[in-house]
């Protein structure tokens, strides 16, 4: 026997763990059936365009119309990086998430955007190709396919029609554009806001000064030669060179990460790590650094992610203060330190500087001075041999080893000494890796009365320590790093003693103001953006180089397509080469390197930028190409940023209305998006002032792993359960808990899910294990329990012996009726609030009370109609096949979801309680909205309370509506 329907399954059979029995009905659901229903629901889908999502205008508008006066949403996963290993049951708990959301806000009557698409430049790929001379671009694309294999089977409502790939030419040339935007721009502090370069170039011409810190030659911008004045304005770029210090590897010929050091070892290979300047693209994120901080509180964002963004931004208020050095022992010049703590200057014994800080040259003499403790000499000859080899073992330690707080305090005295301006007192000038070079100006006072790292160094080199803020009494020593009054803290012209904190701070910058010897300040933890990688798979930087220095292509040159070679590799070097320096794979195409063009001037030779982008360059702004996906004329057209993402009421700073993604993206991602959003939005580009509206960060999917005798882990799915424990080949294990992945060898694929059960249960498990924003363990053996949820409700709607419905249009008993609206008001509201799990939970309850009224079939059809539709943001195959099953032609995706009746939801009849003397001696039944009097009628009718009650007299009765009585006797 077989049913027409619209996925065409008409029977069952097959393996597995949801396999039918041999005797079992032919239209039991079963995960043969599963997957007959869930690929062809799939390829209708697909066939008809079920989810795409009209734009208002362009190639995309087909059926606008249809949609124009409807609201809309857009919604979006933070995209995947398509790796080889494709996707474990852990990745798409947020792609389920949203699509639910969306999927439900379809059917609420929305205009729903929800595609994907992959950050594809990489790491993993370029080293593959390394390996194997496999070209990125090939491993890439298999991968893709691969992931969308997979996401496709789990029924993803996806607008296919927008996917992209970081690594798309068509997409980069826009990544490009973007970057020759940031290139072309600079920051106006006076309107706090990024503008044109050549609005800048006719200011300067009419008068305005340059910013501060961009004009090194010291003379007018009117008395400047060209080549000069190219100077200043690449200073004021917010995309410009710059020397930085990175952590070179020679072993590996690469810089790497902070992250990727191990006590002064690369983690990949075990190579040493130097601290070394190099020249590098950077971006001007720091001229932002109040608007990312400030906006934080115009976004709906986890509290946890708004903090860590402000920590990462690190916004500090204090002053620059100068210390003079001894002119005639050297022309260094003033050191300036920026402090938070101005009013403890009085307190300053010495003064350090970072090892990379530029005046450690000058500062540094021939021999040590007269009297000079052999603790600060570093038991070197002279200044300059202790300064030069401690720098070179500064260097081979990350910026995190170096501010952990447990490492013993090191350092070298320079050989100089500085002036505190406040008393006059020499203080000597140190070098010492505590410091960094990215906070402040890379130099600090010592204060070691009120700090413990410059307490702790202070007592290693036996170094003067005076309190200037007063500990509590019985303090018993050490930095007292809390509150008090000012102490210790006079000169002739200026007092700070007695004084809190805060008027201590004012006094003293005031002070310094006049004196010429400071200021106040704010600055931030934030550094510029380093923006660049010696590597071959990223996107070419579109940028050309003459005799004057960088130059931006035209437009008309975009996209720069990335060359083909089969030479990937950075070169690498002997592993304790310090002099070495990057040689990135694409210096090395002398053809492409070296290009002739016409930029305006005839054709002339130039040298091409062989860096290519950081692996964040796509995800920086993919969420607007979304929008308009085939756009090649513009980023996005204008009326459809503003429809998708422009503010309104709702969300006065514009954005996507919801982002789903991990919390390890707080920072880095999220940070560099809103600042290429906020230069954008600058420039006019976009209508909308930040990229996300509503972020939310899902859980993480936590599984068993286990570990032999050496603590190494094994796989997971081998592993035996015995009655004395847990077994692998033989060896007891030791059982952890931890985030599913390859390291901990604790993966289950997605796939083994589909053939066991069907994709639908694997959606079901992963929703109802848990808030969307919950840690939720994996069980395989508990996906069992959703199943056979899904075919209970299977059997609700269809019978099991022909396949076709068995419901009846017959009217729904009050009671049942009741329940129904009391659970669609709760599946609603779980959906609205991500909290999945309470809608499965109260469908389920419904649809156990209807298996128990009607267990041969014939349930109202309105009852099974709903349950369906509710059902179908969860499930959507299962829904839909019910759904054609009982008669309807098209599909539920764009169906109105049920809504619940008001007054239905208020019970006819509630419980009260009845207390004699506070003590309950019944519970009686009322009207719901019986008042004091009805309620005191009900509860003197009431025979137990009759007998509680007796002869007594009644002194008092407290009858509170809805609540309880009370008779007081």
């Amino acid at each position: 026997m077989t049913t027409d329907t619209a996925s065409g399954a008409d029977h069952t059979t097959g393996t597995g763990s949801a396999a039918a029995p041999v005797d079992a009905p032919p239209f039991r659901y079963t995960a043969a059936l599963a997957d007959t229903i869930e690929t062809g629901w799939q390829k209708r889908w697909a066939d008809e365009g079920t989810f795409n999502a009209p734009n208002p205008t362009g190639p995309l508008a087909e059926g606008f119309d249809k949609v124009a006066i409807r609201p809309h949403a857009y919604i979006m996963d933070m995209f995947p990086y398509p790796s080889g290993a494709g996707l474990h049951v852990g990745h798409p708990l947020g792609y389920i998430g949203t699509d639910v959301y969306a999927r439900y806000r379809r059917m609420r009557g929305d205009n729903v955007l929800h595609t994907m698409g992959f950050d594809a430049f990489g790491l993993p790929a370029e080293q593959y190709a390394v390996q194997t001379g496999t070209h990125p671009r090939t491993t890439t694309y298999a991968n893709i396919e691969v992931f969308l294999r997979q996401i496709r089977r789990l029924g993803l409502g996806h607008d296919e029609r927008r996917r992209l790939a970081t690594t798309d030419p068509e997409f980069y040339r826009w990544t490009q554009w973007i970057f020759l935007q940031i290139f072309n721009a600079w920051y106006d502090t006076e309107q706090d806001k990024a503008r044109p370069i050549d609005e800048l170039v006719t200011e300067l011409d009419s008068g305005r000064r340059p910013n501060e810190g961009t004009n090194p030659f010291e003379r007018p911008w009117a008395e400047l030669g060209a080549v000069e004045r190219r100077t200043v304005i690449d200073n004021h770029r917010l995309a410009y060179r710059s020397e930085a210090t990175v952590n070179w590897a020679p072993g590996l010929g690469t810089v790497v990460a902070n992250e990727e050091v191990v006590d002064g070892r690369s983690e990949r290979g075990n190579f040493p790590v130097f601290r070394k300047p190099l020249a590098q693209w950077m971006m001007r994120i720091t001229a932002y650094a109040d608007r990312l901080s400030r906006d934080l509180d115009r976004i709906d964002w986890p509290e946890k992610v708004r903090t860590m963004q402000r920590n990462w931004i690190g916004r500090s208020t204090g002053a620059h203060v100068r210390f003079s050095v001894d002119a005639a022992a050297t022309d260094a010049g003033d050191i300036e330190v920026f402090t938070t703590r101005p009013d403890t200057l009085f307190g300053a014994t010495y003064v350090v500087l970072a090892p990379e800080h530029p005046m450690v040259e000058s500062l540094t003499p021939d021999a040590w001075p007269a009297d000079t403790p052999v603790a600060w000499t570093g038991d070197a000859l002279n200044p300059r041999v202790a300064v030069d080899s401690y720098r070179l073992a500064a260097s081979q330690r990350s910026d995190l080893d170096r501010q952990a707080g447990d490492r013993a305090k090191t350092g070298v005295f320079t050989g100089s000494y500085a002036i505190n301006p406040v008393n006059g007192t020499p203080l000597p000038v140190f070098v010492a890796d505590y410091v960094l070079m990215g906070y402040g100006t890379g130099a600090i006072m010592a204060v070691p009365a009120e700090d413990e790292r410059d307490f702790d160094f202070a007592e290693v080199y036996g170094l003067p320590i005076v309190r200037t803020v007063a500990p509590p009494d019985g303090w018993d020593g050490g930095a007292w790093t809390g509150e008090g009054a000012t102490i210790n803290s006079s000169n002739a012209e200026v007092s700070l003693d007695g004084l809190d904190v805060a008027a201590a701070k004012t006094t003293i910058i005031d002070w310094l103001e006049r004196k010429g010897r400071g200021r106040g300040a704010t600055t931030y933890r934030l550094r510029d953006w380093l923006f660049a990688r010696q590597r071959y798979w990223g996107e070419p930087i579109p940028i050309v180089y003459d005799e004057t220095g960088p130059i931006a292509l035209p437009d008309s040159m975009l996209p720069l397509e990335l060359p083909d070679t089969e030479d990937f590799s950075p070169k690498s070097y002997e592993p304790d080469d310090v002099d070495s320096m990057p040689e990135a794979p694409l210096s090395r195409l002398a053809g492409w390197v070296n290009v002739e063009l016409d930029l305006g001037d005839g054709p002339r030779t130039y040298r091409r930028e062989t860096d290519t982008m950081p692996q964040w360059a796509g995800s920086c702004w993919y969420h607007l190409r979304y929008l308009d996906p085939t756009n090649d004329e513009r980023l996005v057209d204008d009326e459809i940023e503003r429809y998708w993402v422009g503010p309104n009421a709702d969300r006065p700073m514009g954005g996507v209305e919801l982002y789903v993604g991990g919390v390890e993206h707080a920072v880095l991602h999220l940070l560099y998006a809103r600042f290429w959003h906020k230069v954008l939005f600058d420039l006019g580009h976009v209508s909308s002032a930040e990229p996300f509206d509503r972020l939310v960060n899902q859980g993480y999917v936590q599984a068993a792993a286990f570990t032999d005798a050496r603590g190494v882990y094994v796989e997971a799915a081998e592993v035996e359960e015995t009655p004395d424990g847990w077994v692998f080949e033989g060896e007891p294990v030791t059982r952890e808990y931890g985030k599913m992945g390859k390291s901990l060898k604790n993966v289950t694929t997605p796939d083994e899910m589909y053939a066991a059960y069907g994709a639908d249960t694997l959606r079901m498990f992963e929703m109802f294990t848990g808030p969307l924003v919950q840690d939720r363990p994996w069980d395989t053996k508990a996906v069992v329990g959703p199943f056979r949820q899904l075919q209970r409700i299977w059997r609700v709607v269809v019978d099991e012996r022909t396949g076709a419905a068995h419901v009846a249009d017959v009217p729904v008993p009050d009671e049942l009726e009741r329940l129904l609206h009391r659970t669609i008001a709760a599946v609603r509201e779980g959906f609205e609030t991500l909290r999945f799990n309470t809608s499965i939970a109260r469908l389920t309850e419904l649809n156990n009370a209807v298996t128990q009224a009607y267990p041969d079939g014939g349930a109202p059809r309105e009852v099974a109609e709903a349950i369906v539709l509710m059902l179908a943001p969860l499930a959507p195959h299962i829904a839909e096949e019910m759904w054609s099953r009982l008669g309807h032609e098209s599909s539920l995706a764009w169906t109105a979801f049920p809504v619940a009746d008001e007054a239905l939801l208020v019970d006819e009849t509630i419980e009260v309680p009845v207390q004699v003397n506070g003590k309950v001696r019944a519970v009686i039944s009322v009207v719901a909205d019986a008042d004091a009097a009805a309620l005191e009628a009900a509860a003197r009718a009431d025979e137990k309370v009759q007998a509680a009650l007796g002869d007594r007299e009644t002194r008092r009765v407290i009858a509170v509506p809805g609540r309880l009585v009370n008779f007081v006797v």
